[in-house]
């Protein structure tokens, strides 16, 4: 018989009714209620992938160069990474089913927008809202887990989410290729093709998910939402044009590092004077956070760059089309797949997760490692190894370094402990790419130069900054082209190892904690109080749960 208390809702809510425990809802129900989820998680990251191989093409097509190749991926992680904190906090107030279907909304209709772009910066620009909706749908995917399922038999379902990621992580490059080759499609057509099933998502989301509507009165904290935002913004501006469009030792250096600073130190004071800060400072004070977030930031390096520069090394480096270039990677997101599903099971079986976090930083570390010696003449067996390890590594890490985090939240906090962490995840991805991407750039103009002048032939026969068409390359200049493309996305897997090796450091600080096996107490409130469909609402999220 569950049991009642009055408890006052965390952060300035209004005092109401916690009660816990009620009957787990059996594994049938909780997989009809995550139908939706699932299959929206899988159209926005197809949508998302399917552009991979792609890229090369589109950034040909439409005149861009290697900086517009790297910021079509940088400004759709720069809003995911900025708007992370704050779809977070709108879960922890406002209906969940309510913001993934907006945040679904948004992705696709930018999608569709992207198709239509006529220049690089129209597709960079729609790429930035599409990454508005991938905030939303990273964090709240997890949230809502946390919402129905105790920590206990939280990594089995975490599992069901990365199956369906890794998948569409496989499908979307392999189909963006076919799209791309085939030539009544086009390239544009790797946007359209997710609106019918993002129609059937919101369709699906509407009819099986049903979780309690917390309805808190409460003010959101837009200002440190702001700060938050503008901190990252200027912090990935420099990083991404510093070196290229003005120099790294500059004053517009200075201006950006310092708004970047300032920014920051006024996000840390709105924050710890906030009714309900939209990233509690409070949270870093758990051990097991704080590092899980150090972690995660490091780990977003390895996990956005291993993706966007392997198009670029097969298409670029060994001449293959794009829909080759998605077969293969196909060790990299097989292993990711294996490793997401396996982990979670197993961690729901055993309880224990701190061996997989273990396993899975070293083997990054490993895997990027490798690909750090790739070249343009390096055998593909490998490469395959390289990315075999890298994959296990990722897929052990990403949802196990939230589920983790997830534990130690307090319940009010569910969802902006797992925001916090998909966050640092985004920033580090961010970060890396651009950071990457422009020491990219500077690799292949030293090594074209290199060849160019053992040729004997100016060294802009390479076309300079622009993404080249082998196909139109004399065979000597084709040849220095591979060759500065091979080398140059070996030096930056190279940069990247040590990020991955610190993301091991962070991972071997946290203090492995029993995962909790009770529910959390809106949804067992929820259970036990308001019976039949529809949705429910909840008028207080505190406290400490029975079982916790």
């Amino acid at each position: 018989m569950a049991t009642s208390h009055r408890s006052a809702v965390q952060g300035g809510g209004e005092p109401g009714t916690v009660t816990g425990p009620a009957t787990p809802m059996t594994h049938r129900q909780i997989m009809k209620a995550l139908t939706g989820l699932l299959l929206g998680m899988f159209v926005a990251v197809l949508s998302s992938t399917i552009v991979t191989n792609a890229l090369p093409q589109i950034i040909s097509e439409l005149g861009g160069g290697q900086t517009a190749y790297t910021w079509v991926i940088t400004s759709t992680l720069l809003t995911m990474t900025v708007s992370t904190p704050l779809w977070g906090k709108l879960a922890d107030l406002f209906s969940k089913k309510l913001l993934v279907q907006l945040a679904l909304v948004i992705f696709v209709l930018a999608s569709a927008g992207a198709g239509l772009a006529p220049d690089a910066g129209t597709l960079i620009a729609f790429r930035a809202v599409q990454g508005l909706g991938m905030g939303g749908l990273a964090a709240l995917a997890q949230v809502v887990i946390a919402a129905m399922i105790a920590p206990r038999e939280r990594g089995r379902y975490s599992g069901y989410l990365g199956s369906v990621f890794a998948v569409a992580t496989v499908g979307g490059p392999l189909l963006g290729g076919i799209i791309t080759d085939t030539p009544w499609l086009g390239w544009r057509w790797c946007f359209y093709v997710g609106v019918p099933f993002a129609v059937v998502a919101l369709i699906v989301l509407q009819k099986t998910l049903d979780l309690p509507v917390v309805k808190r009165r409460v003010r959101i904290d837009w200002t440190g939402a702001f700060f938050i935002a503008a901190a990252a913004s200027l912090l990935l501006i420099w990083v991404s044009l510093a070196g290229s469009v003005f120099d790294w030792l500059s004053w517009t250096s200075v201006l950006l590092i310092g708004g970047a600073l300032l920014s920051a130190l006024v996000f840390l004071v709105v924050e710890s004077r906030a009714a309900e800060p939209v990233m509690p400072l409070r949270l870093f004070r758990n051990r097991t956070i704080l590092f899980t977030s150090l972690a995660s930031l490091f780990v977003g390096v390895g996990m956005f760059s291993s993706t966007v520069f392997l198009s670029q090394y097969f298409q670029l480096a060994h001449y293959k089309s794009p829909t080759m270039s998605g077969v293969l990677t196909i060790p990299l997101v097989t292993a990711m797949f294996v490793a997401m599903t396996g982990s979670g099971i197993l961690i729901t079986r055993t309880g224990r997760w701190k061996i997989w976090l273990l396993s899975g930083g070293a083997l990054i570390t490993g895997g990027l490692g490798m690909l750090g010696m790739l070249r343009s003449d390096t055998p593909y067996w490998y490469t395959a190894l390289g990315m075999t390890a890298l994959g296990l590594g990722l897929g052990m890490l990403m949802q196990n370094l939230v589920l983790a985090a997830q534990n130690q939240a307090e319940d009010g906090d569910l969802g902006v402990t797992s925001s916090v962490v998909t966050f640092f995840r985004s920033l580090g991805g961010a970060i890396g790419v651009s950071v990457l991407g422009a020491a990219l750039g500077h690799r292949i103009a030293a090594y074209s130069r290199e060849g160019m002048a053992a040729l004997g032939v100016p060294a802009n026969s390479g076309g300079g900054d622009a993404i080249p068409d082998l196909s139109t390359l004399p065979a000597p200049v084709r040849a220095v082209v591979e060759n500065a493309y091979g080398h140059g996305i070996g030096d930056i897997y190279l940069y990247a190892a040590p990020f991955a090796l610190l993301a091991l450091v962070m991972i071997i600080c946290v203090k492995e904690v029993p995962l909790r096996t009770a529910l959390p107490p809106v949804r067992a409130h929820a259970a036990e109080s308001v019976p039949g469909p529809g949705p429910r609402e909840e008028k207080a999220v505190s406290g400490t749960a029975a079982g916790r």
